[in-house]
């Protein structure tokens, strides 16, 4: 459900009605609040929910429930076009679609998406569509920045990503008791930005590296190729064989940490927690469903996490900066976007996991619209940021919505801007994270989690028409 702006005929109407008793003209305000009387009726009678009344005010909506335990991120790195994904434009003509010409229909009636997601088209009452995303740079690392903080580039400090906020909220020291990290990468660090900011090295991501479609999963530190499980139990009892100065002095406070950091290390190494990562535990047909590549195997694995607890989950899936060869690139990666996120949707609800599963699939910033088909392009589309669309799901997030909208041709936003901070924000409040919550600073600054917003972006704020 789109959020109701103002026509301008309407802006017009509020503005020649009397003025306030006492009050020589009207002000911007008073326009506003006469604005909103003039479209609640036309609301209401629609039945139309007061959340979007309040998103179009840009006033807190109604108290959100905390029903988020776990956030996965697919991270689109590069930036996904989205008039080939979730925002397409069939009537916009050969110019801005090439060969990606048509819009599927989904199980929600006129939400459509593009003509390579045949499996997301059947789950769409499972997720939401934001159309309007927008913060104006066409960098990578300052757009990918904006996006994972929501904050502006030009800040003096440098902010910590959502990841590492969420591990700060809601990892060992807000009571998770995994071995597996709170913060999780599958399988590269996205490397445009830093993760931690000023939070430091304790809130970055473990990275698995390795590839989780190859078995076994050779995840960094855990796995190691060519050694079985027998020879790591002989290593260690090696170890502890030749460690005298350990039983010399068995009440030393940093040989005991030692100590307790290694029987961790080796418990994720030989013990049960390490097994997440072993998806050859999973039966055969759901590996073919997600799909045996890298992204298809990384959605599976981002499942197995969430049933451990993890809290947050990031699968950077690379290859979306499309500069040359465009549609070419295309062909292989929608159709393995579209089985792995459609799978995992399917595969969380199925587990129950999905009520208290946030999925966020986006990436930085759009591509231009208007396909470049000069040299030396040749079919390629470039960085857009002016707007761009992500997919949300689960963890209160409501399905079978659309937020906002871009114009004829996806090159502007035309109704409801989402700023990075909106959706950001919204992901903290379904978390559970408080509005109140500071960030530690090593300088002792005074900083909100909940970023503020972009400077001279006025936003609706929290995404209500959804949640």
């Amino acid at each position: 459900m789109n959020a109701p702006s103002m026509s301008d005929d309407l802006w017009q109407a509020c503005a020649s009605s009397p003025a306030l008793p006492g009050s020589p003209c009207l002000t911007r305000r008073d326009l506003l609040r006469r604005g909103l009387v003039c479209t609640a009726g036309a609301l209401l009678a629609n039945n139309l929910s007061l959340r979007a009344l309040a998103a179009a005010a840009g006033t807190p909506g109604p108290a959100v429930t905390a029903r988020a335990k776990s956030v996965i991120q697919i991270w689109l790195w590069g930036g996904a076009c989205h008039l080939d994904t979730f925002d397409p434009k069939p009537g916009a003509g050969a110019e801005y679609t090439g060969p990606l010409s048509g819009a599927l229909e989904t199980t929600v009636s006129g939400m459509r998406i593009g003509e390579s997601l045949p499996l997301l088209a059947k789950q769409a009452r499972n997720y939401s569509l934001i159309r309007s995303l927008t913060h104006g740079n066409n960098g990578h690392e300052t757009a990918a920045y904006m996006v994972q903080t929501g904050r502006s580039a030009s800040d003096r400090s440098v902010f910590p990503s959502m990841g590492a906020v969420v591990s700060l909220f809601k990892g060992q020291d807000a009571g998770y008791t995994g071995l597996v990290p709170p913060y999780v990468v599958l399988t590269e660090l996205q490397g445009r930005f830093s993760e931690a900011g000023f939070l430091g090295a304790r809130y970055k991501p473990f990275a698995t590296g390795g590839d989780p479609a190859r078995d076994p999963f050779g995840v960094e530190g855990v796995v190691a190729a060519g050694l079985t499980e027998d020879r790591q139990r002989d290593r260690r009892e090696l170890l502890h064989r030749i460690n005298t100065l350990a039983r010399t002095m068995p009440a030393d406070p940093v040989l005991t940490a030692s100590a307790q950091a290694e029987s961790q290390a080796y418990d994720l190494i030989l013990g049960d927690a390490g097994k997440v990562f072993d998806a050859s535990q999973e039966p055969a047909a759901l590996r073919d469903r997600y799909g045996r590549t890298t992204f298809g195997q990384s959605c599976l694995m981002a499942r197995r996490l969430v049933e451990r607890g993890v809290p947050f989950i990031t699968i950077n899936y690379k290859g979306w900066d499309t500069h040359k060869r465009h549609f070419e690139v295309m062909r292989t990666k929608l159709p393995e976007l579209d089985r792995g996120l459609a799978t995992l949707l399917q595969d969380l609800s199925d587990r129950g996991l999905l009520d208290s599963t946030i999925v966020w699939c986006g990436g930085e910033f759009g591509r231009t619209p208007r396909v470049l088909w000069e040299a030396p392009w040749n079919g390629g589309r470039g960085h857009h940021g002016r707007v761009f669309s992500a997919l949300l799901a689960g963890g209160g997030f409501r399905g079978g919505q659309v937020v906002g909208a871009s114009d004829a041709h996806g090159e502007d936003v035309a109704e409801r801007p989402v700023h990075p901070s909106d959706l950001i924000g919204s992901v903290y409040s379904l978390l559970g994270i408080s509005e109140d919550a500071r960030l530690p600073h090593p300088e002792g600054l005074d900083l909100r989690a909940y970023p503020p917003g972009l400077p001279g972006k006025p936003s609706p704020g929290r995404l209500h028409e959804i949640m």
